[in-house]
C-alpha cells in the first residue's frame, strides 16, 4: 500500500507447485514462491512490495470496507509504526461471539495483535527490525511484541476483519479455544514455538 490508499495485491504462495498462485487469473496480482512457512512467506511478500505500508492478509480473512483508508489515516500518525483490525469471525452463530470478546479485551489488554487481525506496519520500519523471525508457530506474535517492547506505537482500528471459522468448527470451539489459549500462555513463558508446534494443527 501506499499512503494515498492505492495498493498492489502480492500472493506469496507456500506450495512448490503454485497450487493457489497458479489458479490466479488476474494479470495485475504479484505472484511468487516461497519456501513453506508463514514467516517465510509474508518476508518474500514484503520484500516484493514497492508501497510505503505493509499488509499481511491471511487467504481465509477479509478486511472490513475502506479498510485501506482507515489504515492510511492511522499511518498519517506518526506515533504509529504498525497496527491491525478487531477480529471478527464469520458466521452468525452467536457463540463466535464470546471467542470475538475475548480477543477484543486481550488485543486492548496486551496491544499485541495476532495475524489473523490483518497486521500492518511501515515497510521501512518492518525493515529495520528484520521482519518477521522464521518461527514455526507464533511469528506474528514474538514480531508485535518486539514492536511493544521498543516502546513503538501499535494502532488498533475499532472495526472488524472478517476470518472463516473453519478452524474452530472442524475442531470444536471449546477445544481450539482452550488449546489456542494455553499455547499463548506457555509461549508467554517462554515455551519455544518449536516445541508448540505440535499441538497446533496447521
Amino acid at each position: 500500500m501506499d499512503t494515498d490508499g492505492s495498493a498492489e495485491i502480492i500472493v506469496v504462495d507456500g506450495d512448490p507447485q503454485g497450487g493457489t498462485i497458479n489458479t490466479i487469473r488476474n494479470t495485475e496480482v504479484i505472484t511468487t514462491i516461497s519456501a513453506k512457512g508463514r514467516g517465510r512467506q509474508m518476508n518474500r511478500g514484503a520484500a516484493l512490495a514497492s508501497g510505503h505500508i505493509l499488509l499481511f492478509l491471511h487467504a481465509d480473512t477479509m478486511l472490513p470496507a475502506h479498510a485501506f483508508a482507515r489504515i492510511t489515516s492511522a499511518m498519517h500518525d506518526a506515533r504509529y509504526v504498525a497496527g491491525a483490525f478487531d477480529l471478527g469471525l464469520n458466521t452468525s452463530s452467536c457463540i463466535f461471539r464470546v471467542t470475538e470478546a475475548y480477543v477484543f479485551l486481550r488485543t486492548r489488554l496486551t496491544r499485541i495483535p495476532f495475524g489473523d487481525q490483518a497486521i500492518f506496519v511501515r515497510k521501512e520500519y518492518f525493515r529495520n527490525i528484520g521482519g518477521y523471525k522464521d518461527l514455526p508457530l507464533m511469528e506474528d506474535v514474538e514480531m508485535m511484541a518486539r514492536i511493544k517492547r521498543r516502546g513503538d506505537a501499535i494502532c488498533i482500528i475499532p472495526e472488524k476483519v472478517l476470518t472463516s471459522p473453519r478452524r474452530w468448527e472442524q475442531e470444536g470451539i471449546l477445544c481450539c479455544t482452550l488449546r489456542n489459549l494455553a499455547l499463548q500462555i506457555l509461549y508467554a513463558f517462554g515455551v519455544p514455538p518449536e516445541r508448540l508446534v505440535k499441538w497446533y494443527k496447521s
